[in-house]
């Protein structure tokens, strides 16, 4: 005796479910693509950009990008290294702006 439903008994459809599954899948790409369009390292931009990881620290790094160029600079974990000549003075204003006064015609002086 075979029992007769109402419904059309698309329930037990193995199909449906694989349908389903693509679907899921379809949204998870189209939000991985979103994430990756707006990264700021995004390859595919040809916008200009200066990026500092872990700021103040011994292991700090610089990231710029120019176009598709991507450069990466290293800091040594050493406070002022390298060499250098004393180029001028930088003074804090009581409004918190800064200002540069370079040395008189590039001579270095004594502090």
């Amino acid at each position: 005796m075979k029992l007769r439903l109402d419904d059309d008994g698309d329930g037990d459809d193995p199909i449906l479910s694989l349908v389903n599954l693509i679907d899921v899948f379809l949204v998870v790409i189209a939000a991985l693509m979103l994430a990756i369009a707006n990264n700021p390292l995004n390859p595919f931009t040809s916008d200009t950009l200066t990026l500092i990881r872990n700021a103040g620290k011994p292991d700090m790094e610089i990231v710029t990008k120019d176009g598709a160029k991507i450069e990466r600079y290293q800091g040594a974990g050493e406070v002022g290294s390298g060499k250098g000549v004393r180029a001028g003075v930088a003074y804090r204003m009581a409004d918190g702006s800064l200002v540069y006064v370079p040395d008189s015609a590039g001579v270095a002086t004594k502090p």
